[in-house]
């Protein structure tokens, strides 16, 4: 693993890390962490990933893990995205020629999906696992959020219990044991821009048309499932998959049962690799539609 940097919005820095394969990379995941999260906490991911002959490459967004900006808090949506972008072009131009395949969990996945829908030319599928769609406050919640975010911007207002994160009590306590994300509680403002991204999102889902893989587990306490199937129905594009796990926690490739996961997420892009290889360029295949549910691991 190497670390680097960029110049995000604003001047402010952006920490990055980059996983490599033994050998020549035939593709590239590029991976968007949600809250309670840093880039940091994906080496387990990156090592499975880089053994496949995948190049992996994670931001810490601003504000979070060892980025600069104020702690846990972006004062517009569009920086998050913007950042990305500007990482995704960078990785781009590192990887020359090679698909890149967008990975984003929970906050980080409508980061994705904000991201997809001003540049899906630029990569060639998106995994959202997790999805921070739906969540399970109450819509009179999110009003008075917003409500906060235009007198007290910076107040903390919500906070994440890391033990829904995964059933793995190992993870739970290298979470809690993480200076990084330590005491970490959400400003109106981050909370106030989710909420407005997904409103966006609801009415834009028709418009992304790359290839899709949808994952969630049924036993989130953090974002609902719901919101993953309601992003499948609507969803713009023709290849298209959700799986659901069932009995599986908010964070499917740090809980138990993880291996079966990314053995899904491998499959999928080897898949969708192959279909690049044919074709030679990026394209969407023409797989169908499908919706499976994995039984409790």
């Amino acid at each position: 693993m190497t670390e680097g940097s960029f110049e995000g919005v604003e001047g402010v820095k952006i920490f990055t890390r980059e996983w490599r394969p033994a050998g020549a990379a035939r593709g590239v995941v590029v991976i968007s962490h949600g809250l309670n999260a840093h880039s940091g906490l994906y080496e387990w991911a990156a090592q499975q990933f880089t053994s496949n002959g995948l190049a992996v490459h994670a931001l810490d967004h601003r504000g979070r893990g060892r980025s600069e900006g104020e702690r846990f808090f972006v004062k517009k949506f569009a920086d998050w995205t913007k950042d990305l972008a500007t990482f995704i072009d960078i990785v781009k131009t590192r990887e020359p020629g090679l698909p890149v395949f967008l990975l984003g969990h929970s906050a980080g996945g409508v980061i994705a999906c904000g991201y997809a829908l001003e540049h899906q030319e630029e990569i060639a599928g998106l995994i959202c696992e997790d999805f921070a769609y739906q969540v399970p406050a109450p819509d009179i919640a999110l009003a008075i959020v917003k409500g906060i975010s235009h007198v007290a911007p910076h107040a903390r207002v919500f906070k994440l219990k890391n033990e829904d994160f995964s059933r793995d009590t190992a993870v739970v306590a290298a979470l809690n044991a993480d200076p990084l994300i330590a005491n970490e509680s959400q400003p109106s403002e981050t909370m106030a821009e989710l909420a407005r991204a997904d409103e966006l999102l609801e009415k834009s889902f028709g418009q992304i048309t790359l290839p899709l893989l949808i994952l969630h587990g049924t036993a989130d306490k953090v974002t609902k499932p719901s919101g993953s199937k309601e992003f499948y129905a609507r969803a713009g594009s023709s290849d298209k998959t959700l799986k659901l796990y069932e009995g599986h926690f908010h964070d499917l490739l740090a809980d138990v049962g993880k291996l079966e996961v990314m053995a899904d997420i491998q499959a999928w892009i080897d898949a969708h690799l192959e279909t690049v290889t044919r074709s030679g360029r990026e394209q969407p295949n023409a797989a169908a539609a499908s919706l499976q549910i994995r039984q409790p691991t």
